[in-house]
């Protein structure tokens, strides 16, 4: 077992080869978890100080599902109203606001918990190179739902770009497009699935269409005729982008319930192409048995510096994978069960060899061994539950109940805390920049002060 000590210099160095170390170190924070291989790690503050607020943004239009993004000095959000936001990360006052469309009544739908109106789900994400803000949003489009990829100056909120992305055949009603948005090879990539509940017909999809406009690139789970299902959720995480630009997902309950049927892509995780071509899969043996039970795979797939990968979700089990050759069905390295009391849902924090999984009772820390190949608890936390992030020094996470926790990273015990207002959204996760801590309640962002390193 590592030892305690080590973990935390870890943390606090941001060591570690490889993907792992691809920490949010600058000022600006323009994806979900901070970087294309979702490692929800920031090196650049000393301390944060949660004993008064920074400021508090104006009451918004709309429930904030997404994590806050941070560029240019500004903090951008958007909100289940479909409107985006541009906020001044020194003050939180709003520099514009842009309403795309008529966001889409709760009671039009099939079934969901987000209410009363769905718009903007996903964590958008910023392109630097180009300023511009992309957002997939739920829009109502004479008298009917339709989705669509829009991409905004985050100068201005200009409308640059808007495309339906609504598969060809599916019923845009039965669909939420619920991960974050992740770009790779000048592609806007981001998953769909279906509204909470699981009514009506859809399918898991893999959706990515150029930054400028393009026919969607489709990657389809349950894809053979007669079944359904299969979402693309992962507790609003994003896609996953690795070195090579292959796109990592982990995918939910598809319909087929019987091992003698068969495998349908679903309660996996798939590597694709920035395109939509399948590469390769791992889905534990019990695949279809899960199915019938709802254990969705929920985690965005863990990627380690060493190249193994952990998957995790519902059936509160880790896999952990050998990411050169994930193996198809049943060909994990190890695993490691009850892990927590409740489901492993979102996107982790990856620090070296040790990763902070997002369990909804309280994140939970692995350690992870190369030879022999082995994952190990070194706590469970019991406060919080959201997708944690790694900032200062410290694992933060947020619970349902308003509040943000910073816990130590090598013991899991709550250092610091402080209260952000009601929050709606079971996978609230920080986020850092412009020396900020950067968090949403249910209509607001809140802001606490950093130290930034020197």
């Amino acid at each position: 077992m590592l030892a305690a000590a080590t973990v935390l210099a870890s943390v606090l160095l941001g060591v570690g080869p490889g993907p792992a170390t691809a920490a949010s170190v600058g000022t600006s924070w323009t994806v979900y978890h901070g970087d294309a291989a979702s490692i929800g790690v920031s090196t650049a503050l000393n301390s944060v100080n949660t004993a008064r607020r920074a400021w508090t943004s104006p009451i918004l239009n709309g429930e904030i599902y997404g994590e806050p993004l941070v560029y240019a000095s500004d903090v951008f959000v958007a909100t289940e109203s479909d409107t985006v936001y541009a906020l001044t990360s020194s003050r939180g006052s709003v520099v514009w606001s842009r309403h795309l469309a008529t966001a889409v009544p709760s009671s039009d739908l099939p079934c969901g918990n987000i209410s009363p109106t769905v718009g903007i789900t996903g964590t958008p994400v910023i392109d630097p190179a180009r300023r511009e803000i992309f957002v997939v949003t739920d829009e109502l489009k004479n008298g009917r739902p339709e989705h669509f990829l829009v991409g905004l100056s985050t100068t201005t909120g200009a409308i640059e770009l808007s495309q339906r992305v609504d598969p060809t055949g599916s019923d845009p009603a039965a669909l939420l497009q619920r991960t974050g948005l992740n770009l790779v090879g000048g592609r806007v990539v981001f998953g769909m699935g279906g509204n909470y509940g699981d009514c009506a017909t859809y399918r898991g999809r893999v959706i990515s269409v150029l930054e400028g406009g393009s026919r969607p690139a489709i990657f389809t789970v349950d894809n053979q005729a007669g079944n359904s299902q299969g979402a693309v959720w992962m507790g609003g995480a994003a896609p996953v982008v690795d070195a090579k630009g292959n796109v990592w997902v982990s995918v939910g309950n598809g319909s087929v319930h019987s091992a003698g049927q068969a495998f349908d892509d679903s309660d996996s995780v798939l590597e694709l192409t920035a395109t939509g071509r399948l590469e390769q899969y791992f889905a534990p043996s019990s695949w279809a048995s899960d199915n019938a039970a709802d254990f969705d795979m929920t985690t965005a797939p863990v990627l380690l510096a060493d190249g193994q990968v952990i998957l995790a979700g519902k059936s509160r089990i880790a896999y952990l994978l050998n990411g050169a050759h994930l193996g198809g069905i049943g060909s994990q390295e190890a695993s490691l069960s009850s892990l927590c009391s409740n489901d492993i849902d979102g996107g982790s924090a990856i620090v070296g060899m040790t990763a902070y999984l997002p369990c909804l009772s309280g994140p939970v820390a692995l350690r992870v061994t190369k030879t022999p190949p082995s994952l190990g608890v070194l706590w469970s936390a019991n406060v919080g539950g959201g997708p944690p992030i790694v900032a200062a020094g410290l694992v933060w996470t947020v619970g349902k109940n308003g509040v943000v926790y910073g816990l130590d990273a090598a013991t899991g015990n709550v250092r610091q805390q402080a209260s952000i207002g009601s929050v709606d959204n079971d996978f609230t996760t920080p986020s850092v920049g412009d020396g900020l801590m950067l968090v949403a309640s249910s209509y607001r962002v809140v802001a606490f002060r950093g130290n930034p390193k020197s």
